[in-house]
């Protein structure tokens, strides 16, 4: 029997972490498209309506139900807009560790949604559900993805040197694969001692493979 997490939503002094639904898919669309989502993850481009109506009305779910992980829309507490995306991945059952992965909004980057929405899960991880590790993935030249690591506690580990495949403009206006690094952060529970429930933000994209 496969092993999956609760079909859950978590929620923070001004964030809501719930289950996509198809109300997500402009927003989602509008979002995935932005040049910055583009350069530092995987998602098809151009990324269509059609792209996220799929997301939002099935792959979502079949994360946490196909026992991977589990995928969260990332609200605002008082008006519902889509702020950002949680995505728990690759999940280890029998080691109890798993990778995250987030992506925020453009217009929604600068007000620590991205650190406060990880730290959530996180705490939600270890103190709900016993897991050990989690794990964080930022590109080498992805800076302000390794701020948000560093905010909520995380320890880098090490370089996989030309481990990934991240997308730069070129003098087209096209977009072009570039090998780069990858950098792995680790957290630990005793690593959220002593770590403020609310984080300055760093915006930025951890583990690149999102969809």
């Amino acid at each position: 029997m496969t092993s999956t997490f609760p079909d859950i939503s978590i929620s923070t002094d001004r964030l809501v972490l719930r289950p996509f639904d198809e109300s997500d898919v402009p927003a989602l669309a509008d979002m995935m498209a932005d040049e910055l989502v583009t350069a530092w993850t995987t998602i098809p481009h151009p990324y269509t309506t059609d792209e996220a109506r799929a997301w939002a009305t099935g792959k979502a779910a079949a994360v946490r139900t196909e026992g991977r992980g589990i995928a969260l829309a990332v609200t605002e507490f008082l008006t519902q807009r889509l702020v950002g995306t949680i995505h728990v991945d690759h999940t280890d059952w029998r080691v109890l560790s798993t990778e995250i992965g987030y992506v925020t909004a453009p217009w929604a980057r600068g007000e620590g949604y991205a650190s406060e929405s990880v730290l959530a899960v996180a705490q939600w991880l270890f103190h709900d559900q016993k897991f050990e590790r989690i794990e964080l993935r930022t590109a080498a030249d992805n800076t302000a993805s390794q701020q948000v690591a560093q905010k909520i506690g995380c320890i880098s580990e090490g370089v996989l040197r030309n481990a990934w495949i991240a997308r730069s403009r070129t003098e087209d206006g096209g977009w072009t694969d570039i090998r780069t690094d990858l950098i792995v952060w680790s957290l630990l529970p005793e690593d959220l001692d002593g770590v403020p429930g609310r984080l300055a933000d760093a915006n930025g994209f951890a583990y690149p493979e999102w969809n």
